[in-house]
């Protein structure tokens, strides 16, 4: 999966948002955690998610955009992981890992910000790992 244009138009960022707000929605995130994962701007109240999964984009800021490439990694790194169930993933997210130290994918992801979504897009999705050790 490659970068995101930053040069997208209002309405693909407008699809681009409802898609990663749907992602985390179906990881059964709560709109707190999005707000973490996502790196929104401090003091986001947590009703600002029912914005973005209707008509606003998120914010145009690099860091977002870099969270974004790794959900979206993670996600298809998920599907296909799980082809006929779906559900799994938000299964997956919440099972303690060996190679996190007994932590769950999830609280990689809360705890330890950018690196922390790197870490499990690198444990789930074989070909970005492999593209990370060369």
């Amino acid at each position: 999966m490659q970068d995101i244009d930053h040069n997208l138009g209002h309405n693909d960022r407008v699809e681009l948002t409802r898609t990663i707000i749907h992602i985390l929605d179906g990881w059964e995130i709560n709109a707190a955690d999005q707000i973490n994962i996502l790196d929104l701007p401090e003091k986001t109240p947590a009703r600002a998610i029912r914005r973005y999964r209707e008509n606003t984009p998120l914010p145009d800021d690099p860091n977002i955009m870099q969270r974004i490439t790794h959900v979206l990694g993670i996600a298809e790194a998920l599907r296909t992981t799980f082809p006929r169930n779906h559900q799994m993933g938000a299964h997956w997210l919440r099972k303690p890992h060996r190679r996190f130290n007994r932590r769950t994918p999830l609280s990689v992801i809360l705890q330890d910000g950018l690196n922390g979504l790197i870490s499990v897009r690198a444990d789930v999705d074989c070909a970005f790992a492999w593209s990370k050790s060369e």
